[in-house]
């Protein structure tokens, strides 16, 4: 059987307790969907799922978190379990803002900064946290056009849940087509996505 816990906008302990609720009757193979839009949540409910014996897998949407739990215990073992409960939140994992301003990475030669600023973006999506934000503007913005040595790359990073944001004034002054990966975006979101980053990034 398929749950739902819509935990959105409800803060700790809440999401845990509304989804222990479910998980006290659920049988062994159903499967929990929860809703929640905060870090902490995140983290109370991978205890909870860890103390209970249920799988655990979250992932990032645009209003906050999709969590999918599947109980693999029997009721008796769950009933047993108190998961720990952490209202203070934690370092956000990938809370990071990237924003690249140029299609160069670094001063000296333009052509080893073109290599640098393609190896950068590849690492970018062999790390286990990628950024929650990517930003382009001024020069960086070639990076998202669709001759871009970094297209794939970022497709990559976008299929992983990152947002990629390209400046719109940028791309018009530039004379670049639409972005080939992303959106296009003003300078009053790219001010709020920077004021807002748990930590930003500029290579």
């Amino acid at each position: 059987m398929k749950h739902t816990v819509d935990a959105m906008g409800k803060q700790c302990p809440i999401p845990v307790v509304m989804t222990k609720k479910i998980l006290d009757k659920a049988e062994q193979g159903d499967e929990i969907l929860i809703l929640v839009d905060n870090e902490t949540a995140v983290n109370n409910l991978s205890r909870l799922a860890g103390s209970t014996g249920c799988s655990f897998v979250s992932r990032k949407t645009e209003g906050g978190y999709e969590i999918n739990m599947t109980v693999k215990s029997d009721p008796a073992a769950r009933s047993q379990a108190e998961p720990e409960i952490v209202c203070t939140p934690a370092v956000p994992q990938g809370d990071y803002t990237v924003a690249i301003t140029s299609d160069k990475m670094g001063d000296g030669d333009p052509e080893l900064g073109g290599i640098l600023i393609k190896g950068f973006v590849y690492a970018l999506t062999q790390l286990e946290t990628p950024p929650s934000v990517m930003l382009f503007y001024n020069g960086g913005a070639r990076l998202t056009a669709q001759d871009s040595p970094c297209i794939e790359d970022l497709k990559t990073l976008q299929e992983q849940g990152t947002e990629i944001l390209t400046c719109g004034t940028c791309v018009n002054f530039y004379g670049l087509k639409e972005p080939a990966v992303g959106t296009v975006t003003n300078m009053y979101t790219i001010a709020e996505k920077l004021t807002k980053a748990g930590k930003v990034i500029r290579p």
